[in-house]
């Protein structure tokens, strides 16, 4: 056995007995060290989410690195036409998987065929995020009974509407939005259209999920996000 694998195996078996012999941590104790290092984050975030928070978002989310495309609205009102002038841009049929949430449900669809049940390759569903997060450009989802898991990852087209009050600035504001509440069974944080270049670094779309995400933002943002000062690369 080498001394490097040595060495670490004998730092795990401290550890595992300080913990069976050590007094546990009580919550404030817990509490106090997770402030610490939220504290630490805000000395360490590098200089990019200057600007309102809505502006911000939409930039990032049209950047190469993450590829969606973007439409903004005053009112949840306007969201049919919005995935109207998508579907018609892209030639698709005007039938989409509605996200069983209330709020998509009051909506006037008109002559967009819209049902509640999702299947594998769906082309098109549209959903409403929980929120986004504009450092990573981030749409969060929690599973509940009006968000099913499935519906952000079996369609083909992802259309999908954000409130631009319910923006975090960073993922730490999310985490910190979360922290009290009851936790939800599953998050998940989609960042983008799926796309893999496993195979011969040519990019395939749609390899774990949707192939095109759309996001539509509703409102505008009155909070402004001051760049931080930075102090490491």
């Amino acid at each position: 056995m080498s001394d490097a694998r040595s060495a670490i195996l004998a730092a795990i078996a401290t550890t595992q007995a300080r913990r069976q012999v050590g007094p546990r941590a009580d919550a404030a104790t817990i509490a106090a060290e997770a402030a610490a290092l939220r504290g630490r984050a805000d000395a360490t975030r590098p200089d990019r989410l200057g600007g309102p928070l809505d502006a911000v978002l939409m930039r990032r989310l049209v950047s190469p690195a993450i590829g969606a495309t973007t439409e903004q609205v005053r009112a949840l009102d306007d969201l049919p036409g919005a995935v109207g002038r998508y579907l018609a841009a892209r030639g698709l049929a005007r039938r989409v998987a509605l996200q069983p949430h209330a709020d998509l449900r009051a909506l006037r669809w008109g002559d967009i065929e819209t049902h509640d049940d999702i299947a594998v390759d769906e082309p098109v569903a549209v959903g409403l995020a929980l929120g986004a997060i504009a450092e990573t450009a981030s749409l969060v989802f929690h599973s509940s009974p009006d968000a099913p898991t499935l519906f952000g990852f079996l369609p083909m087209h992802h259309i999908v509407a954000v409130r631009a009050d319910s923006i975090w600035p960073w993922l730490e504001d999310y985490s910190d939005r979360i922290a009290g509440a009851g936790q939800p069974r599953n998050v998940n944080l989609i960042t983008g259209p799926s796309g893999t270049t496993d195979i011969e670094g040519a990019l395939v779309r749609g390899a774990h999920g949707p192939g095109w995400l759309h996001v539509v933002l509703i409102g505008t943002s009155s909070q402004d996000t001051a760049p931080h000062s930075t102090t490491s690369p």
